[in-house]
């Protein structure tokens, strides 16, 4: 085990040197906490790190493992969560320090409590914009978070945190939310994967405040870590009225079969409505091409989409007001200056502009509803640029004013509740990660692992790996 990096490893690989006794639960645990401590300082990962209970699971169930008896699926696995889901016996502060950390946090939310029946191993909470309201990661109440192949440059976000410790190997596994990007910003910028299923295949509690936008998702090293992930947590839960049913089958089982015959559509701009930086459009295109080697039938086109960012704006902005409605003056005055701005923008809608912004997403939805009548997946950028300087919500010298302008390609299908992953597929002059959209219609989840996997399997998605620097690590790596 000596020459085996253990924060490099996938969460299946980690099951099965487990099941073989190559290595622990706790050696990994212990590994991973190093490591989570080490890049700390740098990136800003972690709101909070839970090294004591880390160990205590890790020793429970390196027991289980002894006696060949695994609780679940994920057992010893380390995993991180996003400080926006509700974690039994720690604070959820959303990156505000207006959310006071009194209380006695009993609860888990769906997702995080399939983990701990599991058996996974909880390494910490991660940054998160106030509210998770912005496409980076950086609040009043933890500071900016950095990306790990450039640390002056920002991680994205609002899952900025998650990103960064699975791509510097603090745990394999990593839960984020999603309601304009949120889990594919962050991963395409830090160069891993990420996917946001279907709305509905991952419970959430406590309802968001943004409503039916925000979906929850797994962020990992990798496709086949992904489908393993959502296995165990895209399980129905009764507290949330809105969530699917059970999946129609093992999503892990689902990634064998390759793309050969699938239909897929290449839009590298939504009909020439988004300038994309000429790296990343060189990247997404070598990548296509591969995808079609490998037997996919691909066509350039574009999808009946105009720019739906006035009703997201108008659907976000009043979720980001309603969730401060009832907070003091005081508390107020704590809040991010751009949230207080969006929330007051959000407050001045009437119920007839919201509906009206609901008219605009159902019409959007039909649209992709009869586009993937004709196309299995649609394959863009996941972002027209690559990191930017860290600490703003824009590109300085950009002349754009929210972040939904740098993300075209994310905030749609969101509002169209459809699956979307982004898959890491080269880096830019700089060594900056480019990330590749891959979406299919409604409750096609499956395709969208099969294909992220294949691509995976073909090496034409594979870890961006950070140079060194982190503390002089260089995690990656299967």
């Amino acid at each position: 085990m000596s020459d085996l990096d253990l924060t490099r490893l996938t969460a299946v690989r980690l099951i099965d040197g487990y099941r073989a006794g190559e290595f622990s639960p706790v050696d990994v645990a212990r590994a991973v906490l190093e490591r989570a401590g080490r890049i700390q300082p740098e990136v800003n990962a972690f709101v909070r790190l839970t090294g004591e209970e880390a160990l205590a699971r890790a020793r429970e169930s390196e027991e289980r493992w002894r006696r060949g008896a695994p609780r679940g699926r994920l057992d010893g696995v380390p995993v991180t969560v996003k400080d926006i889901l509700l974690m039994r016996g720690h604070p959820t502060l959303r990156g505000s320090r207006a959310v006071s950390a009194d209380g006695r946090w009993e609860e888990d939310a769906p997702s995080v409590a399939r983990l701990r029946e599991h058996g996974a191993v909880f390494v910490g909470k991660t940054t998160t914009p106030e509210y998770g309201w912005k496409g980076v990661t950086d609040s009043p109440l933890s500071g900016v978070t950095r990306n790990p192949h450039d640390p002056s440059r920002t991680a994205g976000g609002s899952s900025g945190g998650a990103a960064a410790a699975v791509a510097l190997g603090a745990g394999p596994l990593a839960l984020g939310t999603d309601g304009g990007g949120s889990v594919r910003i962050p991963a395409a910028f830090c160069g891993i994967f990420a996917l946001k299923p279907t709305y509905g295949r991952v419970p959430l509690y406590p309802a968001s405040a943004f409503g039916t936008l925000a979906h929850v998702g797994p962020m990992t090293r990798d496709a086949a870590d992904a489908a393993l992930l959502l296995d165990v947590i895209g399980t129905p839960d009764a507290r949330d009225w809105s969530a699917l049913g059970p999946a129609p089958g093992s999503y892990e089982k689902a990634l064998t079969g390759g793309v050969r015959g699938l239909r897929v559509a290449y839009s590298p701009s939504l009909g020439g409505q988004v300038a994309v930086a000429p790296a990343v459009a060189a990247a997404v295109r070598r990548a296509v091409e591969g995808l079609a080697e490998l037997g996919a039938y691909v066509t350039e086109a574009d999808p009946d989409l105009t720019d739906p960012v006035d009703a997201f704006h108008t659907l976000w902005f009043s979720g980001a007001a309603r969730v401060t409605q009832r907070l003091s003056e005081r508390q107020r005055a704590l809040l991010d200056p751009g949230l207080r701005e969006i929330c007051a923008r959000g407050a001045r809608y009437s119920a007839l502009d919201y509906l009206a912004a609901v008219d605009v997403r159902m019409d959007l939805g039909r649209r992709m509803g009869r586009f993937h009548e004709s196309y299995d997946l649609l394959v863009t950028p996941t972002l027209p640029i690559t990191a930017f300087e860290a600490g703003v919500e824009v590109p300085k010298g950009s002349g754009q004013r929210r972040w939904t302008a740098w993300t075209p390609f994310t905030y749609p299908f969101n509002m169209t509740q459809q699956p979307a992953a982004t898959v890491p597929v080269g880096t830019d002059a700089a060594g900056l990660p480019v990330g590749l959209q891959l979406v299919a219609a409604r409750h096609r989840d499956d395709v969208v692992l099969r294909t992220a996997h294949a691509l995976y399997e073909a090496g034409v998605a594979s870890v961006a790996e950070p140079p060194a620097g982190a503390g002089g690590l260089r995690p990656g790596g299967r």
